[in-house]
């Protein structure tokens, strides 16, 4: 037993020794991981897949972002700009929802907690872009394109980059599809294309969405029940109340007792008042029926039916303030008083005597201003006469009823309510201006409406309200309201003597202030080119540009004498201002040749140059003090006019000399506004070509005619909206300085008016004195000499080149090329040069040229060309 107990005790000393052995080797094994652990500590964490994919999708939102810049605008710089036209030119007008393909990827990497993205994603989306190429390359596609060559893809590219086509890629696809299952096919395997996509993005089937749509259904018809349930309930408390009521009250009483009760909100609101008849009498004492045309047509009065349209036909006109084509001409009726366009029509309301006591007044101050018209001191050119107003026309008096017009304009307004809540849009017409080309519909939205939900529907509502075009200006400056103008069906006239028998013409003190026109509320709009100072004008053929042009040199002739502004016409088409050949304000005849009009530009930027010159030395910054103080010196003849440089037609000038008159307009724009010189650039042509980024970049006022696409009024504003223009002087006159442009109807002047002033005017001088000075100096630089070109100008390199022609007896390029290591164009105009000087003879093909002349005859030419110097 002892021995036994002392076997069983051994094993349990030996126990613990491994014990303690094994623990020692633990805790070796833990010190051993203690110091991997300390060893892989340092190591770089990994960057999360989350936060990978959100640095992917900011950068793909940014790309998108950037897109829609370069896209819309010419902001992104030259890689924006090349790729907006690479993509335009692949996939034409469907390019403007690229960026949206990466700001959708990005959002959806976002969202991929619920929604799976990955390279299928992406290879899905890319394949929705695709199939809406192609279903935008449809549209172009017609047998005159089937029949075409297939692989034209230059005229697809180009096509597509100003959006005329679907673009290089959806047109020629397209093509492909088209002839194998026609234009339908393409249509309906596109739509397939797009919807199989979808669902596969989505991963879900389309009995779920439209489960989904019936519980929202059933919830929206709960509401409306809920909702129809609580006006019921309204109505009878109003009810009740009413029937308290002594039915013996007027109606001011009434409304008096209803806000002493607290029944403010009980649906008929001030405005609501005016139009439906139940203005106060204390409210048409006070003056407090607001102007224009105010509108309500919300449900209260929908639902008042035919009571409602009864008030409507009894409603007294002096109730309502409506803004007038008709009211800008002057009536004879004498119970009207009009005072232009957006002044009120007022009918009755006034006695005899107090209408005698306005009119007197009124005319008293017309009386006045023309006492003071263009009453300019000068020292030198008293005989000069101002044209007479008489020489120009009067407006016409139009026979149209005030009352027609009215309820025309009322009934548009109830259309034009009514189409907008059609589409969801919860607004509500206060205001109607009539304009002379257009009427303006002031929509005020309700609180949570978009004013891009009701840009959006421009189209419908054209449609609905059966107009050519409407433009939608939103929002209107100052006004919590979005502006919907639609076209007239009659277009009234402006005429120029209106403008500039107006008082805002007269009292203006610039001597090139020039007419506009009128806006839409008949306001007469001019402008000084002093404040532009230089203008751009563009549109298509037959908008109103040369009658503008017209209009600003009349508007000079009446406003300045000839030696406070002179002008330099430039007429490339020759026909359009020929006519003012010989009126005393012309400091040269009308220049009509591209070339000399290029060196008439040359000749006032050195002019520009010379007159900052003097202002130097006479310590002054601009042509005003410069004048001052040559009359303070007693040096009148000293006393500088300002120019007025007028150029008709951009376009025929930058196909003759294009570098030659950037750069001079350009110089020109920069620096030639305190010298008293200032630009007056129009063209039919606005293309990048012709109105450049130099160009545009330093002409900030532009006026915008009818334009037929909105590329072109992109170009000329920075932005759309020529494009929805009328024509026949409809325009958008963006001054420099204004936040957005203006819509005007601009002046119109005969071309008898305009004889009938010019020969006033020359009937004046018996010959028109023109500056010989500046014609000789625009002859000498249109002399064969300056007209030469690039090549014809002497080449260091060229007496060099003659002797080794010479000594060689051949000419070539090549030989040029190598002997002094210079390039293939400049070696080809020493070969013209000796060409055109008979060294050498004219090409013969790949032989080398004959030399035409011996080393002796080269000796002998050397010899007489020292003579000469020498003599």
């Amino acid at each position: 037993m002892k021995e036994k107990r002392k076997k069983s005790e051994k094993p349990s000393g030996s126990r613990n020794r491994n014990s303690s052995k094994n623990s020692g080797r633990k805790i070796a094994s833990s010190s051993s991981s203690r110091v991997k652990a300390q060893s892989v500590k340092p190591e770089a964490k990994k960057l999360d897949s989350s936060v990978r994919d959100e640095i992917v999708a900011i950068i793909l939102i940014a790309i998108g972002v950037f897109f829609i810049i370069a896209f819309q605008t010419e902001a992104a710089g030259t890689i924006g700009l090349s790729l907006s036209h690479f993509f335009k030119g692949m996939f034409g007008f469907a390019a403007y929802i690229l960026p949206y393909y990466f700001i959708i990827y990005g959002v959806l990497l976002f969202m991929r907690k619920t929604i799976h993205v990955g390279i299928k994603s992406a290879v899905l989306l890319l394949i929705i872009f695709l199939m809406i190429s192609l279903m935008n390359s449809g549209r172009f596609i017609n047998d005159t394109v089937l029949n075409q060559r297939f692989w034209n893809i230059p005229v697809y590219y180009n096509n597509g980059m100003a959006l005329d086509d679907g673009g290089a890629f959806g047109m020629m696809t397209g093509k492909l599809i088209v002839k194998l299952i026609g234009v339908p096919g393409l249509y309906i395997f596109s739509v397939v294309a797009v919807v199989i996509c979808l669902l596969m993005l989505m991963n879900t089937p389309v009995s779920r969405f439209l489960e989904k749509a019936k519980e929202r259904k059933v919830k929206r018809d709960e509401f409306r029940e809920e909702r129809a349930a609580g006006k019921q309930r309204q109505r009878s408390i109003h009810s009740d109340d009413m029937k308290e009521r002594t039915p013996a009250h007027s109606t001011a009483e009434v409304y008096a007792a209803a806000e002493s009760k607290g029944y403010g909100d009980t649906g008929i609101t001030a405005r609501q008042k005016k139009i439906l008849g139940y203005v106060q009498d204390e409210d048409i004492a006070s003056g407090k029926v607001t102007d224009g045309l105010d509108f309500s047509l919300g449900e209260d009065r929908q639902k008042s039916g035919k009571k409602d349209k009864k008030k409507m036909k009894t409603t007294p006109v002096d109730t309502f303030d409506i803004t007038d084509q008709e009211s800008s001409y002057q009536c004879e009726d004498d119970d009207v008083k009009s005072e232009g366009f957006g002044s009120p029509i007022i009918v009755g309301g006034f006695s005899p005597k107090m209408m005698e006591e306005k009119l007197t007044k009124a005319e008293a101050e017309k009386s006045m201003l023309r006492e003071d018209d263009f009453n300019i001191t000068t020292s030198s050119s008293e005989s000069y006469k101002f044209p007479s107003i008489d020489l120009l026309t009067k407006a016409k008096k139009k026979g149209t009823n005030p009352a027609e017009e009215e309820n025309i304009l009322r009934a548009k307004a109830v259309k034009l309510e009514n189409t907008l809540h059609s589409f969801n849009i919860d607004a509500q017409v206060t205001n109607v201006t009539q304009g002379p080309a257009v009427t303006r519909y002031e929509v005020h939205p309700n609180s949570g409406v978009k004013v891009k939900g009701i840009k959006n529907l421009a189209d419908d509502i054209a449609l609905n309200m059966e107009a050519k075009s409407i433009r939608i200006e939103a929002p209107i400056p100052g006004k919590p309201a979005v502006g919907i103008e639609i076209e007239n069906d009659r277009i009234n006239m402006v005429t120029i003597r209106e403008i500039i028998d107006s008082a805002v013409f007269k009292k203006s003190e610039s001597k090139i202030t020039f007419a506009v026109g009128k806006d839409i509320a008949g306001k007469a709009i001019v402008a000084d080119l002093k404040s532009m100072p230089h203008l751009l004008i563009a549109g298509s053929t037959g908008s109103g540009k040369s009658v503008c042009i017209n209009s600003i040199i009349t508007s000079i002739l009446y406003k300045a004498k000839p030696e406070e502004v002179k002008l330099v016409l430039i007429d490339p088409k020759v026909v359009e201002l020929a006519n003012y050949n010989g009126i005393p304000h012309l400091l040269i005849p009308v220049v009509t040749e591209p070339s000399k009009a290029a060196a008439a530009l040359n000749w006032a930027v050195a002019e520009m140059d010379d007159r900052y010159k003097k202002f130097a030395e006479e310590g002054v910054r601009e042509l005003a003090s410069y004048n001052n103080t040559m009359r303070n010196k007693g040096e009148e003849e000293k006393v500088m006019a300002q120019v007025v440089i007028i150029i008709d037609e951009l376009a025929d000038l930058m196909m003759a000399a294009p570098s030659q008159v950037e750069e001079s307009i350009c110089r020109l724009a920069q620096k030639a506004r305190a010298a008293g010189m200032h630009l007056i650039v129009a063209t039919q042509r606005p293309s990048v070509d012709v109105i450049t980024g130099v160009i545009k970049a330093n002409i900030p006022s532009r006026i915008a005619f009818a334009v037929s696409s909105q590329f072109d009024s992109r170009t000329i504003l920075d932005m759309s909206g020529a494009e929805k223009l009328v024509g026949k002087g409809d325009m958008l006159f963006n001054p420099l300085g204004s936040g957005k442009p203006t819509r005007v109807q601009g002046t119109f002047i005969s071309d008898e008016e305009v004889h009938d002033v010019i020969e006033f005017v020359k009937g004046q001088v018996e010959k028109a004195e023109y500056s010989s000075n500046v014609m000789d100096s625009i002859e000498r630089a249109n002399t064969p000499a300056a007209e030469k070109s690039e090549r014809d100008l002497e080449d260091e390199l060229l007496p060099e080149a003659i002797e080794l022609v010479v000594q060689a007896q051949q000419a070539s390029v090549s030989m040029l090329q190598r002997r002094f290591r210079i390039g293939y164009n400049r070696a080809a105009r020493i070969i013209d040069m000796m060409e055109d000087r008979q060294i050498v003879g004219p090409s013969d093909g790949s032989r080398p040229r004959q030399v035409l002349i011996s080393e002796e005859d080269l000796m002998n030419m050397r010899d007489n060309t020292k003579d000469l110097e020498q003599e």
